[in-house]
């Protein structure tokens, strides 16, 4: 159980259960101050979905033999390899560096979309967003 009285005003307090269901009590304040707090967050995050998606986040690895870009929506946008990457003699060398540029490309894109996230919900990490 947790509350968000610097989200929505005094006196609100959700509690979740293990099966992502759960329960919001409102103590005191305005409900149609709140709903529309909560639709202009909404608003809000599917705005930033939108941009985030435009964004990229880039990771070089092997001295720049191989980089890899993806987007907000952790997804792949480019991989380049350089040539003098390509070994016929240790092919292990060059899938070991696009999967270690791949990975830190895709955990770039996440950070990028907690912190933009927390802009929005104050810090609050809300079950299955993002």
């Amino acid at each position: 159980m947790f509350s968000l009285p610097a989200l929505f005003g005094r006196g609100i307090v959700i509690n979740l259960s293990r099966q992502g269901k759960g329960e919001i009590f409102v103590f005191g304040g305005n409900m149609q101050k709140m709903m529309k707090q909560v639709q202009k967050m909404q608003a809000d995050m599917a705005r930033l979905q939108e941009e985030l998606a435009e964004r990229t986040v880039e990771a070089t690895v092997g001295g720049g033999a191989v980089k890899v870009v993806a987007n907000g929506k952790n997804e792949l946008v480019a991989v380049t390899i350089s040539p003098e990457a390509v070994d016929p003699e240790d092919i292990e060398m060059l899938q070991d560096l696009v999967l270690t540029a791949v990975n830190e490309a895709l955990g770039k894109a996440q950070e990028m979309t907690a912190q933009e996230m927390a802009k929005i919900t104050g810090g609050l990490k809300i079950p299955g967003m993002f």
